[in-house]
């Protein structure tokens, strides 16, 4: 059945006991098709490329008659008809585009898959089991929330901005119980939102890698990747503070557990979880060294001062009856349950409130060492193998001795920390220089 079609036409048209088509006698594919509920909806009928008899129609409905006129529908026909003749296939390409991966898959597809660093120095090299968590953690509670449904060809710089202005704002923050003595703890602010978009950045790279996207619009966004350069560091008064809060709090019956990690954050320069996740068998006493099995830049040989040898010396050994020892692996076993001790981040708030060191993090204590290195003489060189910069082969070379010149120079570094944790003075401090890199 023709006849032309418009509003007049086709409001004509009654219900029968079949759906049936009505074609256009103007506009060769384009119809109506009417319903048997009377429900009347636009069409466009061709065949896609190369065409002939042979090649099977294709149907595209365009909406319903009263959500769109007779002139707009047939022009949404013609652009459809004309896409035709430059070789395109409009119902494919929706298939495809339903059928796409979603971000949320994306990030699944990441967690089964991914983990191989795709740039820079580190090019091939496998990212740490506990880096590729905290990337997929970070990833599930910030861009999830606010992407998560947006197919994978659909993210525009400008969602990539609104993603950041919103983790900024603090939107994705949450803090949820979600068993005994266990919290899911999520903040917001600027430096999330930087570290974000570098992990959402990461997942776009796996995605070209995979042929799942064509470009990263992460690149082109108009936001900040990258982190502020970290000036802060305590001074030695400070520092005094901060060890007299330690004191005051061990006093008041604080879990000796997290103060002991903040001692060794500050002896020794590692990362928050180098420390709070350290093992017993990381510990080289008799050398006079961490063997950190997995870091952020891999395995990694740290040297232990003085006041951090004596500091793991007097640490209890904590029993575990599911060891064939009985004694736990962890330096700093979990209260309860398995893996280690996570309640830092419930007294590290104590600890700086106590000791008036607002904003003042873990990381401080890291950059604190390492500017107290370079003030009292170090290198770059030494201070950075202090802090772990340098890759195992660089630094394993100086654990073979007790009193090698890396062990000198964490003495060096930590000696006037030691004392002013202890409320000592350390005799003439020295202006701070360049900061270690």
């Amino acid at each position: 059945m023709k006849m032309k079609l418009t509003k007049i036409s086709v409001d004509a048209l009654k219900a029968a006991d079949k759906r049936y088509r009505v074609f256009d006698t103007e506009l060769p594919g384009f119809a109506v098709q009417v319903s048997a509920d009377g429900t009347k909806r636009w069409q466009v009928e061709y065949r896609p490329h190369p065409g002939g008899r042979d090649t099977p129609k294709k149907r595209e409905t365009l909406g319903t008659t009263t959500a769109h006129t007779a002139t707009e529908a047939r022009e949404w026909a013609k652009n459809t008809l004309a896409d035709v003749d430059k070789g395109k296939d409009p119902v494919a390409e929706r298939k495809a585009k339903r059928a796409e991966q979603k971000i949320a898959d994306l990030v699944d597809l990441y967690e089964k898959d991914g983990g191989t660093i795709l740039r820079g120095k580190r090019l091939g090299q496998v990212r740490s089991a506990r880096s590729k968590q905290w990337m997929l953690n970070a990833v599930r509670h910030h861009v999830v929330p606010l992407i998560a449904q947006k197919r994978i060809t659909e993210v525009t710089p400008a969602d990539v901005e609104a993603m950041v202005k919103d983790i900024t704002a603090g939107k994705t923050a949450k803090d949820e119980k979600i068993g005994p003595r266990r919290r899911i703890v999520v903040r917001g602010g600027e430096g999330a939102a930087r570290k974000v978009a570098r992990d959402l950045s990461t997942l776009f790279t796996f995605a070209i890698k995979r042929g799942l996207a064509t470009s990263n619009p992460v690149a082109t966004a108009s936001i900040n990747k990258v982190d502020n350069r970290r000036d802060r560091f305590l001074s030695l008064d400070e520092i005094k503070r901060f060890g007299a809060a330690l004191e005051a709090l061990e006093k008041e019956g604080v879990n000796p557990k997290a103060l002991s990690i903040a001692r060794l954050w500050a002896f020794t320069g590692c990362r928050r979880d180098e420390v709070a996740g350290l093992k017993w068998s990381e510990v080289d006493l008799q050398r006079g060294c961490l063997i950190l099995e997995a870091t952020k830049t891999g395995k990694s040989v740290r040297p232990l001062s003085s006041a951090a040898m004596a500091l793991f010396t007097s640490l209890p050994r904590y029993a575990d009856s599911d060891q064939p020892d009985g004694l736990s692996p962890w330096v700093f076993p979990a209260t309860s349950g398995k893996g280690f001790f996570q309640g830092t981040k419930r007294i590290w708030p104590k600890i700086v409130k106590k000791a008036k060191l607002p904003g003042v993090t873990p990381h401080t204590l890291r950059h604190t060492l390492g500017s107290a290195a370079v003030s009292f003489g170090e290198t770059l060189a030494m201070t950075g193998a202090i802090l772990g910069h340098k890759d195992q082969r660089s630094t394993a070379i100086y654990a073979h001795f007790q009193h090698d010149p890396l062990r000198q120079a964490a003495d060096r570094a930590v000696m006037p920390i030691a004392a002013a944790l202890a409320g000592k003075n350390f005799g003439k401090v020295l202006p701070m220089k360049k900061r270690a890199g």
